[in-house]
């Protein structure tokens, strides 16, 4: 499977941030039908690193209301964790 069929965007925030500081785990937000064995796979391809574990998230959109009122839904989305191993980096920037 192709790395662009399975990761869409690294998710950057506060927390990943301190994470990936911290703790050496990258947030990336992926395609509904990735598994954890074709994201750690995907990760060491296009990174060039090694992959020590995968945690995956299903979300569900949040409800919404429309300008005029409608209530509406957001997206969904799926989001995995992925943890180097130590030394390992990833350049984001």
């Amino acid at each position: 499977m192709n790395a662009d069929k399975v990761l869409k965007h690294v998710r950057l925030t506060e927390k990943s941030n301190k994470q990936s500081a911290d703790l050496g785990q990258y947030t990336f937000e992926v395609y509904p039908d990735a598994t954890k064995h074709t994201v750690a796979t995907a990760v060491e391809e296009t990174f060039k690193v090694t992959v020590r574990r995968v945690n995956i998230q299903n979300y569900r959109g949040k409800n919404k209301k429309s300008r005029t009122g409608r209530p509406t839904v957001g997206s969904d989305y799926k989001k995995a964790i992925v943890t180097l191993k130590t030394g390992d980096k990833i350049e984001l920037v």
